[in-house]
């Protein structure tokens, strides 16, 4: 035992003869404390009694196979609240997705670079099953700068890009600063496509099993054309017409079949009966609404379009390939666009079918327009399902998760074609939601409260991504370069007016 004494204090309002007590008191102590320190030979007795209670071995612990390391030791475990953990471990931050992809710009809680590339992460992140991503984003907050750049930059990578719909012609400029080729459809405009196209046999496919599958793809084309006009399903006798038609068609055609050629069979009943021998007569009758419902394409509004031998060829070493639609659906109805996107998507995705065409990124830029049509969604299914094994990373951009929940009513074919894009995107980006979409926000995408409550307050440029279960806040960085190129509000800003010496007079 050690004593020991420390200073006394008295009073400032003490009499002279207490300090002087309180002085001797103090040398008393420290006399006391001096005569009980143990001796040197003292301290010698009592390491000797303490010799038992010495460390047997090093700080470094004990050497050889029975040093207790390796696993052996089993700690109890400790538990605590999130709010703890936070205190205990302050300085933590999410170490982001590596230094391989494409640069996106700032994670804003580590402090550093945000680089993402779904090729590179499929099979090294856990959780990251396929290369699907989805963007949703109020208007005005960069969701659509966003794609732009992605697109821009993921040719830099080697990959090529491929627009199948382009409802407001946003990328027709990107895709000319590119190198790419646009395609312009709609009335009065020269460009042709004929979805029936074949393409070229991809590598390692035998002839006869190619031809089937040309056989089978064009027949899931001209039947989703048919519901979308009718707004129903097919009856059975309407697919055998569909199907009798085509086979007719095809084989008595020396060139490739068009649509006006299998609705020219549709709507001739004895014709039809007769190449079906069909003795009752029955199948002509029953192909009439079908017959109509391809007269659209041939008479209607969207006549010049799809009902001659396309005008332009798929190149697939152009750097970006876009269709340009913009010039359709601006009177509100939007069953001519979706006519239109589903005949440029089936003519693309012809040539995207072939395995060895590279890494491609398919961008359905406002895709909020197609959700309510299970025939377009049927075929972005399939997309979606097929991206692995084409090499394929779909993008769809979308304003508002509740967008996902117009595509019917619950426990409908569409609401669930709907819900299982989503479910197939192992990326979501969400950009600022309005306060009264939070709800279905943080409902269908599983956030938490701390990420509902920042996707509210996100600024223009920034947003939550969510990629197989880990989250980051990125801002989006931009060249000044992309920035004049994706600009999207150039028309809400005055036009500058030339200064030429006229305007000058006219001034003064």
């Amino acid at each position: 035992m050690r004593a020991s004494a420390s200073p006394l204090f008295t009073p400032s309002a003490a009499d002279r003869s207490s300090r002087r007590a309180a002085r001797k008191a103090l040398a008393e102590a420290r006399r006391t404390a001096r005569d009980q320190r143990p001796t040197r030979r003292d301290r010698g007795q009592g390491d000797a009694d303490g010799a038992e209670l010495r460390a047997a071995y090093p700080v470094a612990g004990r050497p050889g196979a029975a040093s207790a390391r390796g696993g052996k030791v089993k700690l109890a475990a400790h538990r605590m609240t999130t709010a703890i953990a936070s205190g205990a471990y302050p300085f933590l931050a999410e170490g982001g997705l590596g230094a391989h992809g494409i640069y996106i710009g700032r994670d804003v809680h580590a402090e550093g670079s945000f680089c993402f590339d779904p090729f590179e992460l499929y099979g090294k992140l856990d959780g990251f099953t396929n290369p699907n991503i989805l963007l949703a984003g109020v208007i005005g907050m960069g969701k659509s700068a966003l794609a732009k750049s992605l697109a821009l930059r993921a040719i830099a990578h080697g990959y090529r890009i491929y627009v199948p719909c382009d409802p407001k012609g946003e990328w027709t400029q990107v895709s000319s600063a590119l190198g790419g080729q646009t395609i312009a459809l709609g009335p009065g405009l020269p460009g042709r496509l004929n979805p029936l196209d074949a393409p070229a046999r991809p590598h390692g496919f035998d002839e006869q099993d190619w031809t089937g599958e040309v056989r089978k793809r064009r027949l899931m084309l001209v039947g989703s054309l048919a519901r979308t006009v009718l707004g129903r399903d097919l009856h059975p006798m309407e697919h055998t017409a569909l199907d009798v038609a085509l086979d007719h068609t095809t084989a008595t055609q020396q060139r490739t079949p068009l649509l006006g050629d299998i609705a020219q069979l549709l709507g001739n009943q004895d014709e039809l009966n007769h190449v079906a021998g069909d003795p009752t007569a029955q199948l002509g009758h029953a192909a009439q609404d079908l017959a109509h419902a391809l007269r659209r394409l041939i008479h209607g509004d969207l006549a010049g379009m799809f009902d001659a031998p396309s005008t332009v060829s798929f190149d697939p070493t152009a750097p970006m390939l876009s269709i340009d639609l913009s010039r359709l659906g601006s009177a509100g109805d939007d069953t001519g666009l979706v006519l239109a996107m589903t005949c440029a998507s089936a003519w693309m995705e012809a040539a995207l079918a072939d395995p060895t065409g590279g890494r491609r990124w398919v961008i359905y830029d406002e895709a909020w327009r197609v959700l309510r049509h299970t025939a377009l969604l049927e075929r972005m299914q399939s997309q979606w399902k097929l991206a692995r094994g084409l090499g394929i990373a779909n993008l769809m951009v979308i304003h508002r998760l509740s967008d996902l929940l117009s595509a019917g009513d619950a426990g409908s074919r569409g609401r669930a074609l709907a819900e299982g894009l989503l479910t197939d995107c192992s990326t979501r980006i969400i950009y600022r939601q309005e306060a009264d979409q939070l709800a279905a926000t943080a409902h269908l995408l599983g956030l938490t409260g701390v990420e509902t409550a920042a996707v509210a307050q996100l600024p223009r440029g920034r947003g939550l991504w969510k990629v197989a279960g880990r989250s980051f806040v990125t801002h989006h960085a931009l060249h000044p370069a992309e920035l004049q190129l994706f600009d999207t509000d150039a028309r809400l800003r005055p036009v500058p007016v030339e200064a030429t010496p006229a305007r000058l007079r006219e001034a003064a």
